[in-house]
């Protein structure tokens, strides 16, 4: 489809340790739960509008989990992935 580039911004992404939060802008309804919820974490005032190192990982995953419409979205490490390999 010609434009289709265009229609479709590309996914966000905002890492901090412990978490890894995505925002995909063609599927929010612009709620405001997120920013009312943890504001310190979504402020919609800063050109990189989420700061997912300014609350703790369950913090803002518990926040993310309230989104109504899906567009949030995050990661976790898995504990085998932060587990220190034991040297040799």
């Amino acid at each position: 489809m010609i434009g289709q580039a265009h229609m479709t911004p590309r996914v966000q992404t905002y890492e901090a340790p412990g978490i890894t939060v995505t925002f995909d802008p063609t599927i929010c309804i612009h709620s405001g739960v997120c920013v009312r919820g943890l504001r310190a974490v979504f402020d919609v005032s800063r050109k990189r509008w989420i700061h997912a190192g300014a609350a703790t990982p369950d913090e803002v995953a518990a926040q993310i989990d309230r989104c109504p419409s899906g567009a949030l979205r995050y990661q976790r490490p898995t504990a085998e992935s932060d587990a220190a390999t034991p040297g040799n």
